[in-house]
C-alpha cells in the first residue's frame, strides 16, 4: 500500500509542472485560437533562465524568486514573439500561424545554444526541501510534496483571475465570441498580447519549477511539446480545469506504467487520448464551439481551373529539366530524388488538408508504413522488389482506412490530435516489435532490383512515379470526387442537402492520401536501402505541414514548391553551425511577407500585373 501511495504522490508532483505549461497553452489557444508549437520553447527557456538566476540568487527566497522571475522574463519574450511574429498574421489562415511558431522554435533553439551551450545542466536542489518524508514506510521527496501543495493554489489563482476580475471576464468572453468583444470596443490586439504574456509566463514557471527534479537541456522543448498538447486536448481546448484533470491523469498513469508495464510508457498517453476523444470528441471539459472554429484553414479559395495550354507547357519544361539532372552528377541526382519523394509525400497530405480541411498530424504513419510494408515483404517473405513496391501503397491505404474510420468523426485540432495518437501507436508497434521490424536498428540492405540498382536508373523511376503521382493527385482534385471533398470542407450541411455523404467522401480521401503517402514511402525505402522508425515520427508529419503552408495551402502546387524550396534550403543551410536560426528566420519572413504562401503570393502578384495591363489597355 505504501508503494502505491508513493507512486501516486510522485505522479501528482509531476503533474504540477505539466499543468503549468499546459494551462498556458490552453489559455493561448482559447483566446487567440493559435496552435502554439513554440510553447515548449518557452518551457525550455524557463528552465535555462531559472538555472542562471538560481546561480546568483541563493537561498530559499532566492530559489522561489528565481522561479517567479523566470516566468516574468519568459512572459516578456512571449510578448515579443506575439507582437513581432504573430500579430502581423492574425488575419491569415489559422493553421498557417502554426508554421510561424515552428520558425520560432528553430530560432529559440539556436539562441539557447549560443547562450547556454550544448551541455545539459543539472538543476539545483530546492533549499529547505532537500530531504525526504516517510509515508507508510516509503520515501517521498519533500519537494514533491511542496509541488503538490502549490498546484491547487495556482489553479485557484487562475480561476480567480478569470472569473472575478474584469480582465478575466474579457478573456472568457473572447474565448467564447472574439468578434463580440471587439464590437464592444475592447482592444483585441492588447488582449491577445496580455493572454500571450500570461500563457508564456506559466510555461516559464513550469520550466523553472521542475529544475530540482531534472535539469535543462536543448531537447526539452520537443520532449514536452507532444505531452502538453495531449494534456490540453484530453482536458478540452481552452479549459483550465480540464487541463489540470488531464495533467494529473497522464502523470499518474505514466508513473504506474513505468512500474508495472514499462512497454506502455511510449504510447500510454496516446491510448488515453484516443479513448477519450472517441468517447468525448471535444475532450473531458471542452466545448464544440471552441474546437469548431479551428477546423478551417482560411476562407474558401476561388475555383481553380484545370491547367491550361500554358500550364501544361510549363509542366513539360519542368519535367524535361528534371530529366536532365543526371547529367549534373550523382549528388544532384540523389538530392533531386529525395526532393521528388518528399514532394509526393507532402502533396498527398495537401490533398486532404487543402481540399478537405483535414489537418493530419500523423500522416507520416502512412509514409513510413508503406516503406515498412515493402521492406518487410523483401526481407521476410523474399518478395521481388517490383511486387513489394506495388503492395506498399496498398498496405498504407489499409492502415489509413482503419485509422480514418475513427478519426473522421472529429474536426479541427481534435481530428489532428487523434491522427497523431494513432500514428504514435503504429510507431510504437514498429519500434518495440524488434524481432520482426528490427526496432530502433531498423531494416537495412533493402535495395531495388538489379535493373534499378544504378543511381540514374532509380532516379528515372522516381521521376516517373513521383511526378505521375503528383499529376494524378491534381487530376483527382478536379474530378467530381475532388469537388465533393471541397463541398464537404466549405459547407457540410449544404453538401449533405445535395446528396453528398460528406463523411464517406472524407474517409475515402483520407485513405487515398494514405495510399499516395505509402507510394512515396515505397520509393524512399528502395532509394536509401533502409528504413527506420524515425520515418513514422511526428516530426516527419510536421515537415510536410510546414512545406504545405510555405508553398500555399490553398493552391494545388503548394506542397511541391514548398517541399522543393525547404529541402534545397535545408541542404545548403545545414553546412553552417547555427542553421536552425537562419532557417527559422526565413520561415518567419515568408509567413509574414507572404501569408498566402509562395505560390499564392506569386498568383496574386500575377493577377495584379494582369489588372494593371487591363487598366492601361482601357486607357489607351
Amino acid at each position: 500500500m505504501g508503494f502505491i501511495v508513493a507512486q501516486l504522490l510522485t505522479g501528482l508532483a509531476n503533474a504540477a509542472a505539466l499543468f503549468l505549461v499546459a494551462s498556458g497553452l490552453s489559455l493561448i489557444f482559447g483566446v487567440t485560437r493559435i496552435v502554439n508549437f513554440a510553447h515548449g520553447s518557452f518551457y525550455m527557456l524557463g528552465a535555462f533562465v531559472g538555472y542562471s538566476l538560481m546561480q546568483v540568487l541563493p537561498g530559499f527566497i532566492g530559489f522561489w524568486a528565481s522561479v517567479v522571475l523566470s516566468g516574468v522574463i519568459v512572459g516578456v519574450i512571449g510578448v515579443i514573439v506575439e507582437i513581432c511574429v504573430l500579430r502581423p498574421i492574425y488575419k491569415a489562415p489559422e493553421l498557417f500561424q502554426l508554421v510561424a511558431t515552428f520558425g520560432v522554435i528553430l530560432v529559440i533553439q539556436d539562441l539557447a545554444l549560443m547562450t547556454w551551450g550544448p551541455v545539459d545542466v543539472l538543476g539545483p536542489r530546492a533549499p529547505g526541501l532537500k530531504g525526504i518524508v516517510r509515508i507508510l514506510g516509503e520515501p517521498v521527496p519533500q519537494y514533491d510534496l511542496a509541488l503538490i501543495a502549490i498546484t491547487p493554489f495556482v489553479l485557484f489563482g487562475l480561476w480567480f483571475l478569470l472569473t472575478k476580475t474584469r480582465v478575466g471576464i474579457l478573456v472568457r468572453a473572447a474565448t467564447q465570441d472574439r468578434e463580440m468583444v471587439s464590437a464592444l470596443g475592447v482592444n483585441q490586439a492588447w488582449l491577445f498580447t496580455g493572454v500571450f504574456f500570461l500563457g508564456s509566463a506559466l510555461a516559464g514557471v513550469g520550466g523553472a519549477i521542475q529544475l530540482p527534479k531534472g535539469g535543462a537541456d536543448l531537447l526539452m522543448d520537443f520532449n514536452i511539446l507532444t505531452t502538453i498538447f495531449v494534456v490540453v486536448v484530453i482536458g478540452g481546448m481552452g479549459s483550465l480545469p480540464g487541463a489540470y484533470i488531464a495533467a494529473v491523469l497522464i502523470s499518474v498513469l505514466n508513473v504506474f506504467g513505468v512500474s508495472y508495464l514499462p512497454q506502455s510508457t511510449l504510447v500510454l498517453m496516446f491510448v488515453v487520448m484516443a479513448v477519450v476523444l472517441m468517447v468525448k470528441p471535444y475532450g473531458l471539459l471542452g466545448r464544440e464551439e471552441v474546437a469548431g472554429e479551428h477546423g478551417q484553414v482560411g476562407e474558401p479559395e476561388r475555383p481553380i481551373k484545370p491547367a491550361g495550354y500554358r500550364g501544361r507547357i510549363f509542366v513539360g519544361i519542368v519535367i524535361a529539366l528534371l530529366a536532365a539532372v543526371p547529367f549534373l552528377g550523382s549528388f544532384a541526382t540523389v538530392l533531386t530524388t529525395d526532393i521528388i519523394i518528399f514532394c509526393l509525400f507532402a502533396a498527398s497530405l495537401q490533398f486532404i488538408l487543402g481540399l478537405g480541411g483535414l489537418n493530419s498530424f500523423g500522416h507520416a504513419a502512412y509514409f513510413g508504413g508503406g516503406a515498412y510494408v515493402a521492406a518487410l515483404l523483401v526481407r521476410s517473405a523474399g518478395t521481388p522488389m517490383e511486387l513489394a513496391f506495388i503492395l506498399a501503397p496498398l498496405g498504407a491505404c489499409m492502415a489509413a482506412v482503419i485509422i480514418g474510420w475513427f478519426c473522421i468523426r472529429l474536426t479541427g485540432i481534435y481530428f489532428a490530435m487523434l491522427t497523431m495518437a494513432f500514428a504514435q501507436l503504429l510507431w510504437s508497434l514498429i519500434y518495440q516489435w524488434d524481432k520482426f521490424t528490427g526496432g530502433d536498428d531498423g531494416l537495412v540492405d533493402i535495395w531495388p532490383a538489379a535493373w534499378l540498382s544504378g543511381t540514374t536508373a532509380y532516379f528515372y523511376l522516381t521521376l516517373v512515379v513521383g511526378v505521375g503521382g503528383i499529376v494524378f493527385l491534381r487530376h483527382v482534385a478536379h474530378s467530381p470526387f475532388g469537388y465533393a471533398l471541397r463541398a464537404a470542407r466549405d459547407s457540410s450541411r449544404q453538401a449533405e442537402a445535395t446528396g453528398i455523404n460528406t463523411k464517406r467522401v472524407q474517409w475515402a480521401a483520407f485513405a487515398f492520401a494514405g495510399a499516395l503517402a505509402g507510394l512515396a514511402g515505397g520509393l524512399f525505402v528502395f532509394s536509401k536501402g533502409s528504413i527506420f522508425p524515425t520515418e513514422l515520427e511526428i516530426a516527419k508529419s510536421f515537415d510536410a505541414i510546414i512545406v504545405i503552408f510555405l508553398g500555399g495551402v490553398k493552391t494545388l502546387s503548394g506542397a511541391v514548391v514548398g517541399g522543393a524550396t525547404l529541402e534545397v534550403a535545408r541542404d545548403f543551410l545545414t553546412r553552417f553551425e547555427y542553421w536552425r536560426l537562419i532557417l527559422g528566420l526565413m520561415i518567419i519572413a515568408v509567413v509574414i511577407l507572404s501569408p498566402d504562401g509562395i505560390v499564392g503570393s506569386l498568383r496574386k502578384y500575377a493577377e495584379r500585373i494582369g489588372l494593371l495591363r487591363e487598366m492601361v489597355d482601357g486607357e489607351q
